[in-house]
């Protein structure tokens, strides 16, 4: 089952990077802005519930989604380009096995706990 939930992330990955494919954009744009979403992760100095809390905002990709048609619809391309990144570093974040953190700590997530 791991495998095929990591292959689904994959695709997920891929098909927003196909998806920025189609913003005529330089990549540095895909680049520079793909690991943003980990400012998330400041919560954290805070404590773990405020961690919890941000982090899953800056990666959940429903949100990201509704962003993305947002600035499709409204024609607006940095709305869209925001659900790009938000959705890619996302997949990409759960096909390394981070997933959406419990107010536990950190490392405790919906796919399990980080580093079992």
């Amino acid at each position: 089952m791991k495998f095929t939930l990591k292959l689904e992330e994959l695709g997920m990955l891929l098909l927003s990077i196909w998806v920025f494919s189609l913003q005529h954009l330089s990549w540095w744009w895909f680049v520079g802005l793909f690991f943003l979403p980990d400012i998330g992760m400041l919560g954290y100095l805070v404590n773990s519930k405020t961690g919890a809390f941000f982090y899953n905002i800056f990666h959940h990709k429903g949100l990201a989604i509704v962003i993305g048609l947002l600035g499709y619809y409204l024609k607006l391309q940095a709305l869209e380009i925001t659900g790009i990144i938000l959705f890619a570093h996302a997949s990409f974040d759960r096909l390394l096995g981070y997933g959406l953190k419990y107010e536990k700590g950190f490392k405790f997530t919906h796919l399990g706990e980080i580093g079992n």
